[in-house]
């Protein structure tokens, strides 16, 4: 016999901002290679992933033999100001996901918004780990973007 364990719908909205010293073009440019093959997980491994930057494009793990992850789909695009992304992300259980990425040119460079917005069978364990991850990829796009602007 199976016991039935009951579970309640979680929401989650997490906001980030981050100044980046590089023009907006180059952090959109970030945006896609640290979504894509330039994406490491916190310590550093390696975790390449692959982003079709067009509307209805998929992002996802490719682990070859036709194995892999589905993490989302672009909803929108509008480089170099705006990407969004709707899909399970690395929720693997019932969840809706939506994750926006928003530029703005500044003097001195970009102003990066990211919004991530979720409701579902959330964990809490993950409501505290997603946290840590956002601020972890939002570093790595700042890294990537002003690195490549010095070149």
């Amino acid at each position: 016999m199976v016991a039935a364990v009951e579970e309640t719908l979680q929401t989650l909205n997490i906001t980030r901002e981050v100044q980046i010293a590089a023009p907006v073009e180059i952090a959109f440019e970030a945006i896609l290679a640290e979504l894509g093959p330039e994406s490491v997980m916190p310590g550093g491994s390696p975790f390449p992933m692959k982003i079709e930057a067009w509307p209805g494009g998929r992002w996802f793990r490719d682990l070859g033999n036709n194995t892999g992850h589905l993490w989302g789909h672009v909803q929108v695009i509008k480089p170099p100001a705006l990407l969004e992304i709707r899909g399970p992300l690395f929720m693997s259980y019932p969840s809706v996901n939506f994750l926006q990425y928003r530029l703005a040119a500044e003097a001195g460079g970009t102003k990066l918004k990211l919004n991530h917005r979720a409701m579902g069978l959330i964990p809490a364990d993950h409501k505290e780990g997603v946290v840590e991850g956002w601020d972890f990829t939002i570093a790595r796009i700042r890294e990537i973007a002003e690195a490549r602007a010095k070149q």
